[in-house]
């Protein structure tokens, strides 16, 4: 009996992280039938992506005409979707990698939560962590390449709690490719290790992260950039200066560092694995972005697998603590409805918003293959079948001879878009211009 219930605790993690991905993949694909999205990130790692599947440079236009992106973010590790998006070249493919990372994740963190705290504070941990807000904000911001990070944070802190350390810095050191500024987070783990006693290990693995943020935002970067420089330095500080804007609306600040202990019950505070939360904290609160500051979008998703492995560390090095399990279960459930994994409980979101047909129906208007500008509203259902470039960055560079063939705006998306497509494209790019649909707020020009 004991071997039976034993073998269903084990079996439990990889059920959850299951019912999670599926969850995870069905907020995004309903989000995407709905044309609910969030920003034009999806298209741009699609267009990236795209790049890498066909072997060539990640060229994103919609940045601008033949823009490399690797001159934006250091991203490479996104070419590991390539594969996939070959098999299956569609937006829709980068939002299951993203649920299917982001589950890996929970899977990590749950099995060892059970393992080190226990059956019922590991289970509670995991739920925890499945409906964190973090994660639930991620899922809704469409793909980003921090959903690579998820599981890797989540497999470094495995590692370390089980004390293997050379599995420590196996897992951290791809970091370095999921984003330029994780080389902060990869030096942190290696003070953390120092502090475990591991100093050969841990200061190899704080140098890599020092000299590997240095290369790539003082060298890769720039060399890459059109301008020659990393452009997210002068958000650092932003006009004010970094004091002025560290110490901007200090209350939403620390309500997002309260918020992001919280969901572990506080417990997080007991490893010093949490440690690892200081380098993101520290970018995104002197960045001068206020979308830095909150608890949504995508910025908190790797805080997650970094409190939590610390809550489950903390209870493992004081059996105790392992009561607080309860307040972060309770705390999680408490956000759960403000957070946007609450849609999938509600009816309408599984219907097809009348606009959203009409969408479709503007979108079809364009021939597969054809160059086209547009805002943000409609850019993600069109980057897999066409040559998208975005209305504000199409001076940026020279386009290609007799792009584009198409204008189609949004002017409901609330975005600033031009009032009329044809006047604007004959403005723009010359020549004579049709209106081809005008109505339900959405207006697509064709080059005569």
């Amino acid at each position: 009996m004991t071997a039976r219930l034993g073998a269903v605790a084990r079996s439990l993690p990889f059920l959850w992280a299951l019912l999670c991905t599926a969850a995870y993949t069905t907020l995004s694909l309903l989000r995407f039938r709905r044309f609910d999205p969030t920003s034009w990130d999806n298209a741009i790692f699609e267009q990236a992506i795209r790049g890498y599947a066909h072997l060539g440079l990640p060229i994103v236009d919609i940045k601008g005409p033949g823009f490399n992106i690797l001159g934006d973010h250091f991203s490479p590790i996104t070419a590991l979707v390539a594969p996939f998006y070959r098999l299956w070249p569609s937006a829709q493919t980068l939002l299951v990698a993203q649920a299917v990372l982001i589950g890996l994740s929970v899977l990590v963190v749950s099995r060892l939560a059970v393992r080190h705290a226990g059956p019922w504070a590991g289970a509670m941990l995991s739920v925890a962590y499945g409906i964190s807000f973090g994660i639930s904000s991620a899922v809704q911001s469409d793909f980003h390449e921090v959903a690579f990070g998820a599981p890797l944070l989540a497999l470094a802190g495995s590692a370390y709690l089980d004390r293997r350390w050379n599995a420590v810095v196996g897992w951290s050191l791809p970091l370095l490719l999921v984003k330029e500024d994780m080389g902060a987070t990869v030096l942190v783990i290696g003070l953390v290790l120092m502090l475990a006693g591991e100093r050969r290990r841990g200061t190899l693995l704080a140098a890599a992260g020092v000299v590997g943020a240095a290369l790539v935002v003082l060298v890769v970067l720039p060399s890459v950039n059109p301008g020659g420089v990393y452009d997210y330095a002068s958000s650092v500080g932003g006009d004010r200066g970094v004091v002025a804007t560290l110490f901007d609306e200090p209350g939403r600040k620390a309500l997002t560092v309260l918020v992001t202990l919280a969901v572990t019950g506080l417990a997080a505070l007991g490893s010093p694995w949490v440690l690892l939360v200081l380098p993101t904290f520290a970018w995104r609160f002197v960045g001068d972005n206020p979308y830095y500051w909150g608890t949504d979008w995508h910025y908190s998703l790797l805080l997650m697998p970094i409190v939590f492995v610390a809550a489950v560390d903390t209870m493992r090095r004081y059996p105790p603590v392992r009561w607080t399990a309860v307040p972060a279960l309770v705390v999680s459930l408490a956000l759960l409805p403000s957070t946007p994994l609450w849609a999938l409980i509600q009816g309408e979101t599984y219907e097809v918003p009348d606009r959203a047909a009409v969408a479709q129906r503007v979108v079809d208007m364009v021939p597969e293959g054809a160059s086209v500008v547009t805002d943000i509203g409609v850019i993600t259902h069109l980057a897999t079948d066409h040559d998208v470039y975005w209305l504000g960055t199409v001076g940026t560079a020279p386009l290609p001879e007799g792009d584009p063939n198409y204008v189609l705006l949004d002017q409901w998306a609330g975005v600033g878009s031009p009032p009329d497509a044809r006047t604007w494209a004959e403005q723009t790019f010359g020549g004579t211009w049709v209106t081809v649909w005008d109505a339900d707020g959405y207006q697509l020009a064709r080059r005569a």
